[in-house]
């Protein structure tokens, strides 16, 4: 939309520079008058640099030629020279307010630019009392008042800010930019652009160092196109990004995904529609949980210029992308979505919202009603005059990564990381990490891998361990209670819990599986079967757990179980007994209430026979207060 809005009133002052030939000017310099009209004819012929010598020559001939300054101060402005362009509008002013009321908007748009806000915002409100102004004129500069009156209060009240150049392992003297970190921050992944080609580059962390930079891959990328604006799973998995002009692309640019295989990638392929169209979709952001992909795209429908989409994933396959809204989305540009993996944080880059002028970055959080909140600017000095964009977060929401050219550093864009003031920062959000293996065999194992909201009872992560490594990595966001389900045909399936409310710090949780063959005698503890105190009633966040147990007796058809119900050493050991049997009993009951035959079953109480873990704390005593299944016949 700004760019629109420039060529617009450059093709008006285009216009107006080639009536006045016809009229009196404000000089009678013949040589002024000469240059003048030289200028017209290189701006008729796009020879901008050649105008503006000759302009530059007209003024020389006579300071007071009002009608060269404008047309210098406008050619100027289009060319984004802006300090000397507000110099000619000011020479303007001084030799006749009245000349055109549209000096006043152009001047206060050129001093946005280059953070001269109180005179900009003087020569706006001066442009405002102009009568019979366009209803797009009149939008446009109260748009810059509100940037001049934000940046004004802004500047006076700055945010931390202290930018690290990320080193020479990752920065070069080419361009740097775009960085994606995965969420334990064991890889990041950057653009890299030499001789105007877009790749792909990826460093480690080894020993809390990022090492040397090397070329991500030849399968992803190409020396004929440009890869870039990418967005990676939070397990490093999946690869989103933007290829443009491709021959099996859509549209300009479209978005693509690649998948890990091992050491390297499998071939990239476009996203179908209805997310890639022949329009420009770019710049993706994926959710994580890898159920909904926001980015950018310029199609019908939005509120102007480029706007942000989401699509959400059905068992169909992408569905139809929905604009993000009036609460996101404005009549100018916003570009570079970033969705923070606690999924209710959602940064941005626009120049629609009130900022300190071009692209500013922005934060939008989820309101308890499911609707994105009003965006807030990030603040003076993480926002500028200039263009700021590309912001990505670590998972743990301290430190964010962006590219700058306006710092020192190695060369062009530079890949910079910054602690985030704690008001800008997203929920607290952990990882589970974890190796799947085989119990006897110690073999990787490629197993699937679900984690449910227990309360809400829904699956919030499903993928599976990698067939390779048996590794999986999965974010967890705070003030909720989890539960892990891995499975794998021919193994029993491996239970997890995994409470984080009221956490408070972001430690990960790193674990090892082992999965056990079907084999009678063995067993398997179900984490997640829960009963309030003294009670052997089922509680509702037990579901999740019940049905994997159902789904396994349902795979495994001759299996037979017993259920078995343990408790700690607190209390008489007859009432354990009991009240152990008694909850073996709920599960047993609700398993043959719900399709599995009584005669595949038993249930047995032990009390507080067998623990697992000395009954010396309440943490060990909550290890022993549990309930399992035993393989009895197979």
């Amino acid at each position: 939309m700004r760019k629109i809005y420039f060529l617009f009133s450059f093709l008006l002052m285009f216009t107006v520079g080639v009536s006045a030939q016809d009229r009196h000017y404000s000089t009678t310099d013949k040589e002024a008058i000469k240059y003048f009209a030289l200028a017209n004819q290189s701006l008729d012929d796009h020879l901008y640099d050649d105008a503006i010598a000759q302009l530059e020559q007209a003024v020389k001939s006579d300071n007071k030629f009002v009608e060269a300054h404008a047309q210098l101060a406008d050619v100027l402005r289009m060319r984004h020279i802006y300090k000397p362009a507000i110099e000619h509008f000011l020479k303007v002013i001084a030799l006749d307010p009245e000349y055109n009321r549209s000096v006043y908007l152009k001047i206060g748009d050129c001093e946005i630019n280059v953070a001269m806000y109180e005179p900009a915002l003087h020569h706006l409100e001066k442009y405002l009392t102009y009568p019979n102004i366009t209803a797009q004129n009149q939008a446009h500069a109260q748009k810059l008042i509100a940037d001049c009156t934000f940046s004004i209060q802004s500047i006076t009240h700055p945010v931390a800010f202290t930018p690290i150049n990320m080193g020479a392992e990752i920065n070069t003297a080419a361009d740097e930019y775009l960085p994606v970190a995965t969420a334990d921050e064991s890889t990041l992944i950057f653009t890299r652009k030499i001789n105007n080609n877009e790749d792909f580059y990826k460093s480690a962390k080894l020993n809390d160092k990022w090492q040397n930079a090397v070329y991500l891959s030849d399968v992803i990328n190409t020396p004929a196109y440009n890869e870039g604006a990418q967005s990676i799973s939070q397990d490093g998995k999946y690869l989103f990004f933007t290829g443009c002009n491709r021959p099996d692309g859509l549209g300009r640019c479209d978005i693509y995904i690649a998948q890990k295989k091992g050491s390297d990638w499998a071939r990239p392929f476009s996203l179908s529609p209805p997310i890639n169209t022949s329009g420009w979709e770019a710049q993706p952001s994926i959710s994580a949980d890898g159920r909904t992909l926001y980015f950018v795209s310029n199609r019908k429908g939005g509120y102007g210029g480029y706007d942000i989409w989401k699509s959400t994933l059905t068992d169909k396959g992408w569905g139809e992308p929905e604009n993000m809204g009036p609460q996101i989305n404005t009549s100018y540009d916003e570009q570079s979505p970033f969705i923070h993996p606690d999924d209710h944080t959602f940064y941005f880059c626009s120049s629609g919202w009130p900022g300190l002028g071009g692209r500013d970055l922005f934060v939008s959080r989820l309101g308890k009603d499911d609707k994105w909140q009003k965006p807030e600017n990030l603040g003076y000095p993480i926002n500028s005059n200039g263009d700021e964009n590309g912001l990505t977060l670590t998972a743990n929401g301290s430190y964010a990564f962006f590219s700058s050219n306006n710092l020192k550093g190695y060369g062009g864009f530079d890949i910079y990381t910054f602690e985030l003031p704690a008001n800008l920062r997203p929920n607290i959000v952990t990882y589970v990490k974890g190796i799947v293996t085989d119990k006897k065999t110690k073999a990787p194992l490629e197993a699937a891998v679900e984690i449910i909201d227990l309360q809400k009872n829904i699956s919030v992560y499903q993928d599976y361990s990698a067939e390779s490594t048996g590794e999986f990595l999965a974010t967890l966001s705070a003030g909720k209670n989890y539960g892990l389900n891995i499975s794998k045909e021919g193994y029993l399936f491996y239970s997890d819990n995994f409470s984080l409310i009221g956490l408070k710090d972001k430690k990960a949780f790193n674990i090892s599986v082992m999965l056990s063959p079907i084999e009678v005698g063995n067993k398997v503890i179900l984490k997640n079967i829960f009963f309030d105190t003294n009670q052997f009633a089922l509680k509702d966040e037990s579901k999740a757990e019940l049905q994997k147990l159902i789904e396994f007796l349902q795979l495994n058809p001759t299996v037979k179980i017993e259920v078995s119900g343990f408790t700690d050493n607190v209390g008489n050991n007859q009432a354990n007994v009991t009240l152990s049997e008694k909850r073996a009993n709920s599960v047993y009951q609700y398993l043959s209430a719900n399709g599995i035959a009584a005669t595949r079953l038993v249930y047995k109480g032990y009390g507080e026979a067998q623990p697992i873990a000395p009954n010396t704390s309440d943490e060990n005593r909550a290890l022993n207060r549990r309930t399992e299944f035993m393989i009895i016949a197979k």
